[in-house]
């Protein structure tokens, strides 16, 4: 069966088709300068896990670029959720994206008139295998963090990202730590990190214009709480996340992955550890699943 995806242009008024006869214009300013801004969520039992955080998140970055939503966010929710009940998708992820639409290339922004593009698609994952690799811990892969100095807004200008991601896999692990000149720790290509001192404090640095404010990262820092485990939001060394007792990532994709390695090193007894076992489970458990029912306008 073909996969759907929705697209909203100025050539269309919005419509389901199949990902195949997807189309955005060539002039779209999203292809010529990543003028946009984008949500990826987790798609779980056909729900959308945590969707009023990552629309919180998506007003925040359309505001930051100036760019205006293409529909009200409620008829955007509606669109979500019909996407995901076109392909049949009960765990997965689901992507959304926004550009500033179709102009003539110019870097200045267009006629503030032109229709922004909106582009909507969802994927199945694999439970098991991202439950085997939660279960088996992740290594990680240091580099300097080369990306612009605006990391707080989801934009879909992505170039450093990829490249690091690309670096880590070709090294043989799963993410690359991006690190500041300072010598701290931002975050992975596209995961936030964090770790666990060997007093048992959970530490993830703290939001700022340098690392992107994930949703899991605010569930497990609502996991952390809950638990009344002690949080510190404070940056952290490529020598202390070594030396740690334990250390993990986030993200909505993978939700919380221990990281057992950092360049070669183990992390404490490189195995995924007690307490980021526990936030995991405690984590999934709190975050909000939105049901595929379709809500009123």
């Amino acid at each position: 069966m073909s996969r759907i995806a929705f697209v909203k242009d100025a050539q269309n008024a919005g419509s389901y088709v199949s990902r195949d006869r997807a189309y955005v214009s060539i002039e779209d300013r999203g292809f010529l300068f990543s003028d946009g801004v984008y949500e990826v969520c987790e798609v779980r039992d056909g729900g959308l896990v945590d969707e009023e955080r990552h629309l919180d998140r998506y007003v925040s970055s359309l505001k930051a670029l100036k760019l205006v939503s293409p529909m009200p966010i409620r008829s955007l929710q509606l669109v979500l959720r019909e996407t995901i009940r076109r392909n049949h998708v009960r765990n997965g992820v689901l992507y959304f994206q926004v550009t500033r639409g179709a102009a003539r290339r110019d870097h200045a922004f267009p006629d503030p008139q032109v229709q922004p593009t909106l582009t909507v698609f969802v994927t199945p994952v694999n439970t098991a295998i991202r439950d085997a690799r939660a279960a088996a811990g992740v290594e990680v892969k240091t580099l300097p963090d080369e990306r612009w100095a605006r990391r707080d807004i989801k934009s879909t200008s992505l170039l450093p990202n990829v490249l690091a991601k690309q670096a880590a896999r070709e090294s043989g692990v799963y993410e690359a730590w991006l690190v500041d000149k300072a010598g701290f720790v931002t975050e992975g290509s596209s995961t936030n990190a964090w770790i666990v001192t060997n007093g048992g404090t959970i530490v993830t640095r703290p939001l700022s214009e340098d690392i992107l404010p994930g949703i899991s990262r605010s569930i497990i820092l609502d996991a952390a709480r809950s638990l009344q485990l002690e949080v510190e939001e404070r940056v952290f060394t490529v020598s202390e996340a070594k030396t740690a007792a334990e250390a993990f990532l986030s993200s909505s994709s993978a939700v919380l992955f221990p990281v057992v390695g950092i360049d070669g090193a183990a992390v404490g007894n490189g195995k995924a550890g007690p307490v980021t076992l526990r936030l995991r489970a405690f984590s999934r458990g709190i975050s909000q699943v939105s049901g595929v029912q379709l809500p009123s306008i």
